[in-house]
């Protein structure tokens, strides 16, 4: 989620429509949400807290039902606008990390997002074990991100120590999803040693291939990496147009996580 919404490196954007034949890969792990209450504590962690999560973000994070929870088949995250700790805004970060963890495979989650500016939600990836050292240098995998003022653009991309926003050179696809705050889509990567394409309902948008010359600094994509669910408020790059007072509380909404192998 480390994103300012500078200028964009887009490469390797392609629009075709693509087939993922489940029949020659593994389910090695999902969550289809068909039980009710708090998320399932054998899967899912949670990053907990008000730092600013280096975004300069206006929620805390918080493990409560409140904000996490799930009835009907789907898991909501939630965020409120409410005081808690020295925030005006709550919400839940939820994370695989030793739970879940994959070196490669497809990585594909159903959801429905929220609307509104301030809002920034995220379907992500970050390193379980930091093989290359802290952020950027060990790498970061957004499969969804989405930016309330821009409503229905979707952003798919790669940040290394080489490619990352800081210095405008993220690895960043974009494709436009209008009804992406009404329906469910699903958001999805196919990661390999050399490569790793982003698709919405299977329509392949961008891929990015490890360049020859590419060392870690380029590719660090040859590690584990843990799934991160998350609702954002504000921010450097969320808040970029401001927090609508008048919206909340504002909802993602997620039918399953699947992951083969």
């Amino acid at each position: 989620m480390k994103n300012t919404g500078v200028a964009l490196l887009l490469i390797g954007i392609s629009s075709c429509f693509y087939h993922f034949d489940t029949a020659k890969k593994k389910l090695v792990w999902q969550d289809e949400f068909d039980y009710t209450g708090l998320p399932d504590s054998t899967r899912w962690g949670y990053d907990l807290g008000g730092s600013g999560w280096g975004n300069n973000e206006a929620q805390y994070y918080t493990h409560r039902i409140k904000n996490a929870h799930v009835e009907n088949g789907i898991l909501t995250i939630e965020a409120i606008k409410e005081n808690y700790g020295d925030k005006e805004f709550t919400s839940a970060r939820m994370i695989t990390k030793n739970k879940g963890d994959w070196k490669y495979g497809r990585i594909e989650v159903r959801a429905k997002l929220p609307s509104g500016n301030g809002t920034w939600p995220a379907l992500w990836m970050l390193p379980t074990d930091w093989k290359y050292g802290g952020w950027p240098a060990s790498g970061e995998i957004d499969i969804m991100e989405h930016v309330g003022f821009n409503p229905g653009v979707i952003h798919g991309t790669l940040h290394s120590e080489k490619y990352n926003h800081i210095k405008r050179t993220q690895q960043e696809g974009m494709i436009t999803i209008p009804d992406c705050q009404d329906v469910f889509h699903v958001y999805a990567i196919e990661w390999s040693e050399t490569r790793i394409d982003f698709f919405v309902d299977n329509k392949n948008y961008h891929s990015v291939t490890k360049s020859p010359s590419d060392n870690y600094t380029g590719w660090p994509f040859d590690q584990r990496f843990h799934l991160i669910l998350n609702i954002a408020v504000g921010g450097n790059w969320g808040g970029m147009k401001g927090i609508d007072p008048a919206i909340w509380p504002q909802r993602m909404e997620v039918d399953y996580v699947r992951v083969y192998q």
